[in-house]
């Protein structure tokens, strides 16, 4: 086994914390500022890298930075050790409401393609680069964009998904979805999108103008509340705030003749 192997507890229901267990030298790595709380002899260190392989020289660092860049991740991780001479427990917090997902790595083929910020924590020894979408199309109109998070590994990760979470076992099959919806899916996957319907419902439909197609055999995991759908409504709703207060029938009367 190349990775560490850790342990794991997961707490909470829609805001949840996922607790790591680290036997004495045992490393987790996690993206800066997912930790929650860390007992006592858990050293930790703010490295330019996963660690799933040796330092090389600038110009590897120079092209990592730039992967990192290009996911709107941080340029660095932390590394979280266990210098001490027992069990000891670090824990990392989910960055809005959903399900913190245990992958072990070793069961799905090792490979898991998921969100750009989906990833979370993971033992050391997992690589965290960038898979492109190698069709146009799907990278203008996909909902993720042309890049996307490659997790390769043989230990445990974990993975934030918004919302609710369906996982989907595809055995040669296909299935359409939203393309905000998707949130990790493995290498046997196939992802390309299409238009949604006829332009009526394309235009009046409510559902956007395409929909993902996953096809293949692999697993899919797919999310109700996407971050970027969450962000909206929250905008939505602010914007729409009165300072009198919300419901309030003197503040709707103020702001139907222009008092703000």
């Amino acid at each position: 086994m190349k990775c560490h192997e850790v342990d794991y507890e997961i707490f909470g229901d829609d805001m949840q914390i996922v607790e790591v267990e680290l036997d004495p030298s045992e490393t987790v790595i996690a993206e800066a500022g997912a930790m929650n709380y860390m007992e006592d002899k858990i050293s930790f260190e703010t490295k330019m890298g996963d660690g799933s392989k040796p330092v090389g020289g600038i110009l590897d660092s120079l092209i990592h930075v730039g992967k990192r860049v290009l996911t709107g991740e941080s340029i660095f991780m932390t590394h979280f050790t266990n210098i001490g001479t027992g069990k000891k427990r670090v824990a990392f917090a989910a960055p809005y409401p959903g399900k913190i997902i245990p992958i072990d790595m070793a069961k799905i083929g090792e490979e898991l393609i998921c969100q750009k910020d989906a990833f979370l924590c993971a033992a050391l020894g997992t690589e965290i680069t960038i898979s492109f979408q190698r069709k146009l199309g799907t990278g203008f109109f996909g909902g993720e964009g042309f890049i996307l998070q490659r997790l390769k590994g043989d230990g445990m990760a974990f993975v934030h998904i918004g919302g609710t979470v369906i996982k989907r076992e595809l055995n040669n099959e296909i299935l359409r979805v939203d393309t905000g919806c998707i949130a990790a899916f493995t290498t046997g996957i196939d992802y390309s999108i299409e238009r949604a319907g006829n332009l009526k419902s394309m235009v009046f439909g409510g559902e956007g103008l395409f929909l993902a197609t996953l096809q293949g055999t692999g697993t899919v995991y797919l999310q109700s509340l996407p971050f970027s759908r969450l962000a909206n409504r929250v905008l939505q709703a602010s914007s729409g705030m009165s300072s009198k207060g919300e419901g309030s029938v003197i503040g709707g009367l103020g702001d139907l003749f222009g008092d703000q």
